[in-house]
């Protein structure tokens, strides 16, 4: 009994050590960081979670460490890697029972974040509705649904209407046989993806009313449903109103703000203008 007495205190004096060494890797690695000495911050966070392998702040750094080594829209086999090295990270966290609800949030978003970067749309939005789901008080990962769905639905129809040969003023046009057709596919294929997107941004807008960025993107979601109404020329003309509508809710609530910092700039002080 005393010898497994003696195991157990040197099993929990090493557990106890190395945890104590971890967080000494973890602070290492966190002055690292701030210091932009990323690959340094990157070998102290994969020695700490070593170390201890429940350190979950240790995981968001190393993988926050790695999304600053990330060149968004870069291919290369070592650029992809390190993705991945920030995704396992995250996923770590979100896999862990005792996680924060923050920590799954944000590990939720980072793993969006770079899904969306190398353009896998359906994955990164199945990231960012966990984060909502999670946290439906945030207004980001709606807007980010809305854009991403404008981005899937605006690439396609610009090539399709590229193949026509119409200008970019240029509507898709009923009275065209072959522009009708491209039309009534590209409705088709589009309007879940459009829909979905403008209820998202509203959501967005929902949360956080003065969300000038969600505003400017329903402007272009809702030019991008009336493109494809080449069978209702009526909804055409009222999607584009609606569209002009967010125009200048944009340019108001962006002019708001300009007017907000300008006078927290002046120190509040307003100074009479001559009549």
């Amino acid at each position: 009994m005393l010898t497994l007495a003696a195991v157990a205190l040197a099993l929990f004096s090493s557990v106890g050590c190395n945890k104590l060494r971890a967080r000494d890797q973890l602070n290492k690695g966190v002055k690292a960081y701030k210091d932009s000495h990323y690959e340094q911050a990157i070998d102290h966070f994969q020695q700490a979670v070593q170390l201890d392998p429940g350190l979950l702040n240790a995981r968001m750094y190393l993988a926050t460490a790695f999304v600053s080594q990330y060149i968004p829209g870069v291919d290369s086999p070592d650029n992809l890697r390190t993705a991945q090295q920030a995704i396992d990270e995250y996923q770590r966290v979100l896999d862990a029972p005792n996680a924060a609800r923050d920590q799954k949030v944000n590990s939720a978003k980072g793993v969006a974040y770079l899904y969306l970067n190398q353009k896998k749309w359906d994955d990164a939005k199945k990231y960012y509705r966990m984060a909502s789901d999670m946290d439906p008080n945030d207004p980001e990962p709606y807007y980010s649904v809305g854009v991403i769905d404008w981005t899937a639905c605006y690439q396609p129809r610009m090539e399709e209407r590229a193949k026509l040969g119409l200008k970019p003023e240029e509507n898709l046009n009923p009275k065209n046989k072959d522009q009708k057709q491209v039309c009534s596919e590209l409705k088709t294929k589009n309007t879940p993806a459009i829909q979905e997107g403008i209820d998202s941004l509203n959501k967005a807008i929902q949360i956080r009313p003065d969300y000038d960025d969600a505003m400017a993107y329903l402007n272009l979601m809702f030019r991008e449903k009336g493109d494809v109404e080449c069978d209702d020329l009526a909804a055409r003309a009222e999607d584009l109103k609606t569209a002009d509508h967010w125009v200048d809710e944009t340019l108001r609530v962006k002019k708001a703000k300009a007017d907000k910092a300008a006078q927290s700039a002046g120190g509040g002080i307003t100074v009479d203008q001559p009549k």
